[in-house]
């Protein structure tokens, strides 16, 4: 009986015909289509696999291919870029993990090894491809948390822009739904720009906002504690009932608040004095 070193020894020696092979195979398999460029990439990283497995029978560190975990993260960041689904690079492992197990199985097979060398070869087979398959979603899931978060900023700037109506006069429409996230940014980036732009008076318009609940309400409201200390007069507008009664619920104070229905009229009041 050959040991487990002479197929170590084989996968190593063959790796480069093995690679492409098993490619074949697999892409027979698939009903879908595969970027040249990523097939081309695929023969490298099958080649450095199977050698890498070759190397791992015989060694008790196993070491993963830096080839297999580089190509595993740029699957995951190239379908995350274009904003496709991970589903759509998960459906190639059922048939890469089937070729792989059962060419290698018949090559083990072929030497005679024993039941248990059998099982430990599929074990480290499985595992670096376990190692694969999570390296690959890992990378989806950063780009993509990483490409929401940039269109969220770039949403965020776009529905609280600061509008100048007259010298020392702007508006700052709210427009849609306001959370903390957007609350924080008006705080964080938006107040910081008022002073720059030598604003005297702002209105602050919020008839454009569909949702908001009484502790965002109260984040807001604090730009107007925040602008006073600036030296900024502050007008609120556009406070509709439903939203009226959240924020005196969550105990904001409206005594202070210069109020009015619309911009219009916040107009008006500003030309009168």
């Amino acid at each position: 009986m050959n040991s487990i070193s002479t197929v170590a020894k084989y996968l190593t020696d063959t790796a480069d015909s093995l690679a492409t092979e098993i490619l074949d195979e697999i892409l027979d398999k698939f009903e879908f289509t595969i970027p040249a460029e990523e097939i081309k990439q695929a023969i490298v990283v099958y080649k450095e696999f199977i050698g890498i497995l070759g190397e791992a029978l015989t060694s008790t560190d196993i070491k993963m291919p830096e080839g297999l975990i580089e190509w595993s993260k740029r699957n995951g960041e190239r379908e995350a870029a274009l904003m496709g689904r991970i589903s759509s690079i998960i459906r190639r492992y059922p048939d890469t993990r089937l070729v792989f197990s059962e060419r290698i199985n018949k090559i083990i097979l072929s030497f005679g090894l024993s039941a248990e060398d059998v099982i430990f070869v599929n074990k480290r087979l499985n595992l670096m491809l376990d190692v694969s398959i999570t390296e690959t979603i890992i990378a989806f899931e950063r780009l993509t948390d990483n490409i929401i978060k940039n269109r969220q900023g770039q949403i965020n700037e776009l529905s609280a822009p600061i509008v100048p109506i007259q010298e020392g006069v702007a508006v700052l429409p709210l427009i849609g739904a306001v959370d903390f996230e957007r609350a924080e940014h008006l705080i964080n980036k938006v107040v910081p720009k008022i002073p720059q732009l030598r604003v005297e008076c702002l209105i602050i318009d919020f008839s454009g906002i569909v949702t908001i609940d009484a502790e965002v309400a109260g984040h807001i409201f604090h730009i107007y504690d925040v602008l006073r200390l600036l030296g900024i007069n502050v007008i609120i507008t556009g406070i509709r009932p439903e939203l009226a009664t959240k924020v005196v619920h969550g105990g904001i104070d409206f005594s202070s608040f210069t109020t009015y229905s619309n911009v219009m009229q916040a107009i008006e009041s500003i030309k009168l004095n």
